[in-house]
């Protein structure tokens, strides 16, 4: 563990919570102003259709998923995180690139929030885009249960859409009896990951969203679920994929079908922009294929009676983001290996729970626990440098690898063709070798994981340190 020290570790276990234990972390509640957005985790209920209201679920609203949080690029913003949940947490703003210390990465970047604490997260995002947010700590548990949410931060200028529809697809668990059922299985957890039996948009099972007749709607689809890789089909509509994993694209990407879906791994973000059908009262459908066979996973319907017969081809690419590219003549190249390591012991997590088992390993070494101290990283980064980081799945199952804090592009693959559009998070297939590129331009130690989340718990995690 390369953040903080085990002094620290130690008044976090007597309970005092980030907002004692951070001092240069800027997490003192009250050390800030007024905060733009309050985000209280909390224990919730909800109704799934005709199922029993369940308890146990996680959101930072009563009775509903956690909302939609907007920023605007280049503003700043602080976000306050109030623990009201029974086990410690953090928040971690997937996707934008911000200040180490901001990142939610318990012992690595801050202490774990302890029950009845605050912390307060201000950073000013340098990219326009569709992110997300969720716990680090207890993530297996507090992600399952619900707590995870949009973070859109809006472009700068209005980009002429008539409507925005944030798509949140989460499975959930529920025995017959309406409890939520532990979605931490050892079987799952060697294999693809447990998966759930309640598949969900925005916690609705029949999900209807509306858009104007005839007009273009912009459609921001992610993939929030801890274990499942969705393969989606889009509606035959006059539409283009205009942003990939919240950056702008820069090569196209063939329209989705059932034929040739596309894969979105959890983690992953999708913007599509549709034009609407002209009449009133039509259902466009997205769809997933699950268990063999396709299924409707959110349905969009026009409203608004008389068409505003808007045209497709007046949609402009989306501004690009200030990122610095890398210089593939100047880079240096690193082979990162993806094993399967069964039979170890399990990981120490510290407040933020610990399972027994590893079965996941980053250059044949598992992750030994956020807790645990003098873990080195999987890589040092000089700041500035370009670099081709070549990921090597030696597995027996995908993995959505994901990099806190950094950007970076696929070059290649040995296994399919990959357009180049900047990621922050890569569906790693099956014995597939790609090599990505970046500039290491954010100077701290960024979390560097697989997002099936029990992959991540039992041992595929570490670090990227960029100096």
């Amino acid at each position: 563990m390369a953040g903080l020290k085990r002094r620290d570790i130690l008044l976090g276990a007597t309970g005092l919570g980030a907002a004692a234990l951070a001092g240069p972390l800027r997490g003192v509640a009250n050390a800030t102003p007024k905060p733009d957005f309050k985000l209280q985790s909390q224990m919730t209920s909800y109704a799934f259709g005709d199922r029993p209201l369940t308890d146990g679920l996680f959101s930072t609203v009563a009775g509903g998923p956690p909302p939609v949080i907007r920023l605007k690029q280049n503003v700043e913003a602080t976000l306050r995180l109030e623990n009201g949940l029974k086990d410690h947490t953090t928040m971690h703003w997937h996707g934008i690139r911000l200040p180490n210390e901001m990142d939610g990465v318990p012992y690595l970047t801050q202490m774990p929030v302890a029950t009845g604490k605050t912390f307060d997260y201000t950073f000013t995002p340098p990219d326009a885009g569709t992110q997300w947010y969720h716990p680090h700590c207890a993530t297996m548990q507090q992600m399952a249960n619900g707590l995870t949410g949009f973070l859109i931060v809006d472009e700068a200028e209005d980009q002429g859409f008539d409507a925005d529809i944030a798509i949140n697809l989460k499975d959930f668990r529920i025995g017959e009896d309406g409890s939520l059922r532990p979605f931490f299985t050892p079987r799952g957890a060697s294999r693809g990951g447990t998966l759930g039996n309640v598949i969900t948009a925005n916690w609705r099972e029949a999900s209807v969203q509306e858009a104007p007749s005839g007009g273009l709607a912009r459609v921001r689809i992610l993939n929030s679920d801890v274990t499942r890789i969705h393969r989606l089909a889009l509606p035959n509509l006059p539409g283009r994929i205009i942003a990939w994993d919240g950056q702008p694209v820069d090569e196209d990407i063939p329209w989705p079908t059932r034929e040739e879906p596309l894969l979105l791994g959890p983690g992953q973000r999708l913007d599509v922009v549709f034009r609407m059908p002209d009449d009133e009262g039509v259902d466009t459908f997205i769809e997933s294929r699950i268990s063999g066979s396709y299924r409707t996973i959110d349905t969009i319907r026009t409203v608004g009676g008389s068409s505003l017969k808007r045209n497709i081809a007046v949609v402009r690419p989306l501004p690009r983001n200030p990122i610095a590219e890398p210089v593939l003549a100047e880079a240096e190249t690193r082979e990162m290996i993806f094993g399967w390591s069964p039979g170890g012991e399990g990981s120490n997590n510290g407040l933020c729970g610990t399972y027994g088992f590893t079965f996941w390993s980053i250059d044949r070494n598992p992750w030994p626990g956020d807790a645990v101290e003098g873990v080195g990283p999987v890589a040092v980064l000089e700041q500035g440098k370009s670099y081709v980081l070549r990921l090597r799945n030696e597995s027996p199952n995908a993995h959505p690898i994901h990099l806190h804090g950094l950007v970076f592009k696929p070059i290649r693959s040995d296994q399919r063709r990959l357009p180049a559009n900047y990621t922050d998070t890569l569906l790693l297939l099956k014995g597939e070798t790609v090599d990505i590129a970046l500039r290491a331009d954010n100077p701290g130690n960024w979390a560097f994981h697989c997002h099936i989340i029990e992959h991540q718990k039992t041992g595929l995690s570490g670090y990227i340190q960029v100096v």
